[in-house]
């Protein structure tokens, strides 16, 4: 069964930073593109980024230029460095990887950001 597992949620003051995570096992990781979506209340679940296994990202343009994107292949994980959080940034973040038509998602982790 295959298993993302994510952690770094939490709460943030405006303009404050959190690292998320998310580890898999190596036979996913190095295959396939895995991701961050995000899903505030009310709101359907969108796209934050993507990396795929050759390191090439994409981005939604809410995030770009705050949020990085990386992978690190010695723990089979995909990290979400976010700075520069606003209130609007607060939702459930998933994990995602995919290859073709095989999608996996993680259980999700809390981010809120408010004062």
């Amino acid at each position: 069964q295959v298993q993302l597992v994510e952690s770094g949620g939490g709460l943030v003051q405006p303009g404050g930073s959190l690292r998320l995570s998310c580890a898999t096992s190596r036979s996913i990781f190095s295959t396939y593109t895995m991701g961050w979506y995000r899903q505030a209340p009310g709101k359907q679940r969108e796209l934050v980024a993507t990396i795929t296994p050759g390191g090439s990202t994409n981005y939604a343009d809410s995030v770009k230029g705050r949020f990085t994107i990386s992978r690190d292949n010695a723990k089979n994980t995909v990290n979400l460095q976010m700075n520069s959080l606003k209130p609007d940034d607060t939702a459930v973040y998933y994990c995602n990887a995919r290859r073709v038509t095989i999608v996996y998602w993680g259980q999700g982790t809390q981010v809120t950001v408010s004062s």
